[in-house]
């Protein structure tokens, strides 16, 4: 297949672009920049250049594609539901292209997205419609490309990581070096999902090859890391105390991180292992990549 990545010179797209190729298919990337062009062209993928607010250029790659896979996202989380709505025109511009023809759209949301009970795993069969965080306008998005005839599936990610960077808690170190502490709210115990970076990039490929329209896939390897746990790793890497702070307390010290930090959005991937086949194989879980993190290195 042809496949337009969105996203692809970015932390996830890059491995998704690699992954993608190494099985055979051909890679439209788009590039918004001369250096991004560079890094796609030496990954052995082709050029379209454009972003993620030029609509025209989305809807023309689209177009040219056989299939798509959507990771870009601007992470300025200060302009969260900003950028949610960036991403909402996003999809509906790339679906626009993909109407009618069954050509796959796999499109990215979170997998806070499917937590229903308080406590249980997200379950990939569970959407809320007027979930109160505005990465929901993504999956809405994808709701209302299919009502025109689009095949769409979605991948949800939880932490993605590496020895370079961990998700949100990348921001969690700066944040520590900053303040001097590594901080947790309350007992610590609430729960972040994770997934290594080349394992959630698998997640994408299968989706595209085998997804199933309207499917909700979860690329999850740990269902929950605590927060006490993470802000521990912290506090080894950059041999600072490691606090815990009252809900009180915590919105002076994390800022707009505050929202997600006393969250717990345990998921599970069990469906997803089921439907695509995909199990994760890397052996470093969020800690061990923390552990050994470029962040703490002199």
């Amino acid at each position: 297949m042809r496949v337009l990545v969105t996203g692809a010179t970015g932390f996830i797209g890059s491995a998704v672009v690699s992954k993608l190729i190494a099985a055979g298919h051909q890679v439209l990337g788009l590039a918004r920049s001369d250096a991004g062009a560079r890094s796609l062209l030496a990954a052995g993928a082709q050029v379209h250049r454009g972003d993620l607010e030029d609509l025209d250029s989305l809807r023309r790659g689209a177009a040219a594609a056989d299939g798509v896979i959507h990771t870009a996202f601007i992470h300025d989380f200060a302009k969260f539901q900003e950028n949610c709505e960036i991403d909402r025109r996003a999809i509906g511009a790339l679906g626009d292209a993909l109407a009618g023809s069954n050509r796959p759209l796999v499109i990215t949301s979170g997998t806070g997205m499917g937590n229903t009970v308080p406590g249980q795993p997200a379950s990939e069969d569970h959407f809320n419609a007027h979930h109160p965080n505005p990465r929901s306008a993504s999956e809405l998005a994808g709701l209302a490309a299919a009502e025109h005839g689009v095949n769409v599936s979605v991948v949800r990610l939880p932490q993605v990581h590496d020895r370079d960077k961990q998700g949100l808690v990348t921001y969690s170190i700066a944040l520590a070096r900053e303040k001097g502490i590594s901080a947790y709210i309350g007992d610590g115990l609430n729960r972040w999902p994770a997934v290594h970076r080349l394992d959630a990039a698998l997640v994408y490929r299968l989706a595209l090859e085998q997804g199933i329209a309207g499917a909700r896939y979860h690329a999850v390897a740990e269902e929950g890391v605590t927060a006490r746990a993470i802000a521990e790793a912290i506090g080894r890497g950059l041999k600072i105390p490691v606090v815990s702070q009252s809900p009180a307390e915590a919105a002076g010290h994390f800022g707009w991180l505050a929202m997600f930090a006393g969250m717990d959005m345990p998921a599970s991937s069990l469906l997803t292992q089921q439907r695509l086949g995909w199990r994760p194989t890397q052996s470093a879980g969020m800690i061990d990549d923390l552990d050994h993190a470029s962040a703490f290195r002199a």
